[in-house]
């Protein structure tokens, strides 16, 4: 069976994607991902080939960053993706006629692709590596960070405020995704979000103890937890002035020698409004006793200043830092956050923007860590955010035993799998019944 996967140009959807389609490849799958031209050396191993998506696609990326105001920095990139689904969905249509997959695997933010796939009759699924947008009467509205909340009032909040994300959402996307819906000559939606109950299979890359629990999850939605892998050498990290070489194995040594506690600080591998963070957090944490280590990603960590006992590099393994790391200072990304509940260590999220202030909130709501406004942010804030969160081990250890359960990339293999098979049996089914009335 050869399952095609097609993403949006961003690291943070393409890495959890990846061990799904490995789990596939190992079962004897021909598993295929079109994603950015800089990650298909890292694909072939594993045993997945690797195409690029059109290179104007890969050069679209976010400008919400440009936006101080978080509404209108989520216009922007709902803007910027109804962009790109003008292009993804000929893209993805280019690489079925080249490839002839069995089934499809589109990222969530590629309406387009979800248009193609739709229309070509193969089995296919959708996955979604940040907090489902889709409404619920269990759960806050999306967009705001809110807490759940019960009774009455709780009920009247989650109307009007579902109706407000329904407006936002729907005058920046239904334009483009009726557009290129009607040229695959498929029916008109009522509202954006009616596109995430099309897909036979939605993966929501988390689960239960860290998401919102819900009564009302669509019937094609199916959690399997948090999905974490980055590549295995990552680009060797730019040196910062007055701190130590950024060189992975200096890294490592200086790993080995740091005193506990260990605090991770990472900024996005997008630029985001998250520099902030890292200065404040090798100002204040290691004063008061910590050692911290900053990747600084799509930042030159060349501006950041390293205190004796730190360290900024542009990227390094998360891996082996969160085996003796304390605690995670974020911006919010589900990616990294998930990635330190999975080993048990509580987070400090201050949000940037995008999905990040759901994210925060849900931390916060598991006793999993603390959130912090980006506004009030400042060495005390931060400090004392640091202070708390190494209390919420057990929340941390918490949602790490409920991802486990959730299965992973084989639960979303298996997902895959099942849609796939029921395509051909109902496709099976009908041409029997069309032989049969014949």
């Amino acid at each position: 069976m050869r399952v095609l996967a097609y993403t949006s140009p961003a690291r943070g959807h393409l890495y959890p994607l990846v061990p799904i389609m490995a789990a596939l490849a190992e079962r004897g799958h021909h598993a295929a991902i079109c994603t950015l031209s800089g990650a298909l050396g890292h694909l072939t191993p594993l045993g997945i080939e690797g195409f690029a998506i059109e290179r104007e696609l890969e050069n679209s990326q976010l400008q919400d960053w440009r936006e101080r105001l978080p509404h209108r920095a989520m216009l922007s990139t709902l803007r910027t993706f109804a962009e790109r689904s003008e292009r993804d969905g000929e893209d993805l249509a280019r690489a079925i006629a080249g490839q002839r997959p069995d089934a499809l695997v589109i990222d969530v933010n590629c309406w387009g692709a979800a248009a193609v796939a739709e229309a070509s009759g193969l089995p296919w699924a959708m996955y979604c590596p940040y907090l489902l947008p889709t409404p619920s009467r269990d759960a806050p509205p999306y967009g705001l960070g809110m807490r759940p909340l019960g009774g009455p009032l709780g009920a009247i909040r989650s109307h009007v405020g579902a109706r407000m994300a329904q407006r936002m959402f729907d005058s920046a996307t239904l334009e483009a995704v009726q557009r290129v819906r009607a040229r695959n000559g498929l029916p008109p939606l009522k509202h954006f979000m009616e596109l995430l109950a099309i897909p036979p299979l939605l993966l929501s890359l988390t689960a239960e103890g860290f998401e919102y629990p819900r009564s009302d999850w669509a019937p094609n939605v199916r959690l399997v937890g948090a999905i974490n892998w980055a590549p295995p050498a990552p680009p060797t990290p730019a040196p910062v002035a007055g701190a130590e070489s950024a060189e992975p194995s200096e890294a490592e040594a200086w790993l080995a020698q740091a005193a506990d506690p260990i605090v991770l600080v990472t900024c996005s591998t997008e630029r985001q409004r998250d520099k902030k963070l890292a200065h404040v957090a090798l100002q204040a944490l290691p004063a008061a006793g910590m050692s911290v280590i900053a990747t600084t990603a799509a930042h030159d960590p060349a501006e950041f200043k390293a205190p004796a006992g730190s360290m900024a590099v542009r990227f390094l393994a998360h891996e082996a830092v969160l085996e003796r790391a304390a605690c995670v200072v974020c911006h919010g990304g589900l990616g990294i956050t998930q990635k330190a509940l999975a080993r048990g260590v509580p987070a400090v999220v201050v949000p940037a923007g995008r999905d990040q202030f759901e994210t925060a909130a849900r931390v916060e709501f598991a006793q999993a860590g603390v959130r912090v406004s980006p506004r009030r942010l400042n060495g005390e804030r931060l400090l004392r955010a640091v202070e708390l969160a190494l209390t919420r081990v057990e929340g941390a250890q918490r949602v790490s035993r409920a991802y486990d359960a959730a299965g992973g990339a084989e639960a979303a293999a298996d997902a895959i799998e099942q849609v796939i098979g029921a395509t051909a049996s109902a496709g099976a089914g009908a041409s029997q019944a069309a032989t049969g009335s014949s």
